[in-house]
């Protein structure tokens, strides 16, 4: 069936932007505490924030959807804001792969608009921004045959024969510029595989689809239909948090965990490419991140305070250290200050490996940063030893922590900038920079930010038990 739309009429798009994932490849730059499409790493923006300029248009896109994990809720808030943009943000309840977001976000259009197109966008793709117009002409091409009923996907023309990625077979041409029948998908072929399809014109699926809300319903309901009624229970049962969307709990979990392209992409009927003309990368690993990037003469791709003697070929990025190498190639130094990671360009896919064997081993650094991401700001810590440890503490403008008391150990806190509001057993006093309190053991505290700028304190802990379960709070706030 063909939606008519109201004459001289052409619809916006409704960009629908996945941004749950947790980018175990990238480690340890990207985890779970703070994934992959959060992180600057392939140019000055995160890729989610190059993710959202690329459907900012207004003439071509109606304000985006962003699905994530209630976890990232505050980075999407910030980075969105940072661009001057505003979304609908909605909060899964847990991780169940791409079919279930697609289908709760492409639901939630569907009440805006029962004629709506929606756009999926991954936050973790890159397009350079000088190929920007060409990806609005494919998009546009894309829009056409979804208007026609098609669900569309675009080809990017392979520059070599990648295993990490899924390809698609072209059949015969539509009307629309540049698009064609997708009579074939292959997910993840072996490397001689892979050349041979380049070979026979095979296209890489960088697997962002454009579709009419009616037509996704439909194929949801012939080919999966306990999923699409999961999301039709979890968006009925949604409730408003603080300004997010957050999906039924219980509703969402009983959606099968499976991608959209094994639910829908590859078994429907309806299936359509359009090729891309323009440079496209998924930022899934060290190899990728190389890819993508800008390189030196050398072929390096560098990020933060590095130092290269006679290397080739590699691709650094250091975080809050200098980073030197000396006569080596073909190699990854990803270096935090809590973890470095060195391997060989070509066995970056074993970073996945790797940081399961952590997580087994009970390693905190696989799973969190050193610096956390609070609701109020940032908690760094920066030394620890038996009894003692330094924490810096970020807070936001008007943000406080929970009123708070523990038992084992005894706070210091000194301002470096901006102004504090402490408040010590029912006391309240105010602490400029340079100024500090003393917290002993068993008093109940807090501390708050009535300032117009982030307050930044130096927390020293000291006691004989500094674990964070040492703690009662007095009301319902985080931290």
């Amino acid at each position: 069936m063909q939606t008519v739309f109201p004459s001289q009429t052409i619809p916006r798009i409704v960009p629908l932007i996945l941004a749950g994932g947790s980018g175990t490849r990238l480690w340890p730059v990207s985890r779970d505490g703070m994934p992959k499409q959060f992180l600057p790493l392939v140019g000055d923006r995160s890729t989610f924030q190059q993710a959202l300029a690329r459907v900012s248009d207004p003439e071509l896109f109606e304000p985006p959807i962003v699905m994530t994990h209630e976890a990232f809720r505050f980075f999407v808030r910030e980075q969105a804001e940072q661009m001057g943009l505003k979304a609908t943000i909605v909060l899964e309840p847990e991780r169940r792969d791409t079919a279930p977001a697609v289908a709760a976000g492409m639901l939630i259009a569907e009440r805006r608009d029962p004629n709506a197109l929606v756009m999926m966008v991954a936050a973790d793709h890159v397009i350079p921004d000088q190929d920007i117009e060409t990806f609005k002409g494919a998009v546009r091409s894309a829009r056409e045959a979804a208007i026609e009923g098609h669900i569309v996907t675009f080809g990017i023309k392979p520059s070599e024969p990648k295993t990490t990625y899924g390809y698609i077979r072209c059949g015969e041409p539509l009307n629309e510029p540049g698009a064609f029948k997708a009579t074939a998908f292959i997910e993840k072929p072996d490397a001689a595989s892979a050349a041979r399809y380049i070979g026979e014109g095979y296209l890489w699926n960088c697997g962002n689809l454009v579709f009419r809300t009616d037509v996704m319903r439909g194929e949801l309901l012939h080919l999966a239909p306990k999923l699409l009624a999961a999301a039709e229970d979890s968006v009925t049962s949604a409730q408003d948090d603080l300004g997010f969307l957050r999906l039924g709990q219980e509703a969402f979990a009983e959606a099968p965990r499976i991608s959209i392209s094994y639910a829908v992409l590859e078994r429907t009927k309806t299936a359509v490419v359009v090729e891309g003309n323009f440079r496209w990368a998924d930022i899934g690993s060290w190899d990728s991140i190389l890819a993508a990037s800008a390189r030196d003469k050398d072929g390096n791709a560098v990020s933060g305070d590095v130092a290269l003697l006679d290397s080739r070929n590699c691709v650094v990025h250091a975080t809050g250290r200098l980073t030197a190498l000396i006569g080596v190639k073909d190699i990854v130094v990803a270096s935090t200050p809590d973890a470095v990671l060195v391997a060989d360009i070509h066995h970056a896919d074993g970073v996945r490996t790797l940081v399961t064997r952590l997580a087994d081993a009970g390693r905190v650094e696989a799973r969190q940063h050193r610096r956390l991401y609070k609701p109020w700001g940032i908690l760094d810590l920066l030394d620890q030893g038996e009894r003692f440890q330094v924490r810096r503490i970020v807070l936001r403008p008007g943000a406080a922590l929970s009123m708070q008391m523990h038992l084992h150990r005894a706070e210091h806190w000194v301002v470096v900038s901006g102004v504090a509001r402490i408040t010590i057993d029912g006391r309240d006093s105010v602490l400029h920079e340079n100024q500090s309190a003393f917290i002993p053991a068993g008093t109940v505290h807090q501390l708050a930010n009535p300032g117009r700028i982030p307050l930044e304190v130096i927390e020293v802990q000291t006691g004989s038990y500094l674990g964070e379960d040492d703690v009662t709070r007095y009301d319902a706030a985080e931290g």
